[in-house]
């Protein structure tokens, strides 16, 4: 592929992934946090899948395959999406975005512990230097709130859902992969809505256009380029381009809730994204 269009497609997908950190925390005034994301989700995965259909996409033929796809999506989808909302409940968008960006760490931690992948010492400074980043983000409050945790869980679930779309949708149709995943996944979390909340959706034109948005440009658009970025390239260098979607995170949360962008914060991200760079950097020498 042109690398400028690789380019233009990096810089699309990752702002898109950081805004909606923003338009996401904005839909919370409307609607409970899971059942906005279970709207959004199964919203983006019919009209993806009325797509795939109409466009005649080759579907998996086996439940062997299918099966693979919900898994992905209970990862990629329902345990993502409903950690990052639940958490903006009580850390801000920049806060939220920095903490589920650090998955590209994550994904060279456990493509080590679990496919046995070698990675260089370069890439294990990196990883060390990325979680100090995560240490003085953390540091930063008196306490631990939930939306922390949740902010790291949503990483530690976004790996998983990396490897195993590295693992296994090679052979399954990107756009088929990304309908079905984000069809699954909102219904896990239409389920999970009506278990672990009091659901409450308020139907007014600025909350159906923030549903509209987060279905259609900051998921079919989004994940369908992301999908196509990470079939094509290696999943830890593809997900090294993830330290732009916090810088989005941090500067739309600035712009839509004037939300203060602290030192501390900015610190953290800062050895964040030194370790994403190290972590996926290849350097002409090969000593390192």
């Amino acid at each position: 592929m042109n690398k400028y269009i690789y380019g233009l497609l990096v810089i699309l997908t990752t702002s898109l992934m950081g805004s909606a950190f923003a338009i996401g925390k904005i839909g919370l005034i409307y609607s409970s946090p899971i059942l906005l994301v279970a709207f959004r989700f199964s919203l983006a995965g019919i009209l993806m899948a009325i797509f795939v259909v109409l466009w005649k996409r080759p579907h998996p033929s086996t439940l062997i395959d299918w099966g693979k796809i919900f898994v992905i999506g209970f990862f990629q989808t329902a345990g993502v999406m409903g950690c990052i909302f639940v958490s903006l409940e009580t850390i801000t968008a920049g806060e939220s975005s920095i903490l589920t960006f650090i998955n590209p760490l994550l994904v060279i931690i456990f493509g080590t512990v679990f496919l046995k992948l070698a990675y260089r010492r370069l890439q294990w400074i990196g990883v060390i230097l990325g979680f100090l980043g995560v240490f003085i983000t953390f540091g930063a409050h008196l306490s631990i709130k939930v939306g922390t945790i949740l902010g790291f869980l949503s990483a530690v679930s976004w790996a998983i859902g990396t490897l195993l779309i590295k693992t296994w949708g090679q052979k399954i149709d990107v756009w088929v992969l990304t309908a079905y995943q984000m069809l699954f996944g909102g219904l896990i979390l239409f389920l999970s809505s009506f278990i672990l909340e009091k659901p409450f959706f308020e139907v007014t034109a600025t909350s159906i256009l923030i549903l509209l948005w987060l279905a259609i440009m900051a998921s079919i658009v989004q994940f369908a380029v992301w999908f196509y970025l990470l079939h094509i390239g290696d999943p830890g260098k593809t997900s090294a381009f993830l330290f732009l979607a916090p810088f989005f995170g941090v500067l739309s949360g600035w712009i839509l809730l004037q939300e203060p962008i602290h030192w501390y914060v900015m610190l953290g991200g800062v050895f964040i994204f030194i370790g994403i760079f190290l972590a996926n950097w290849t350097p002409k020498t090969k000593y390192l």
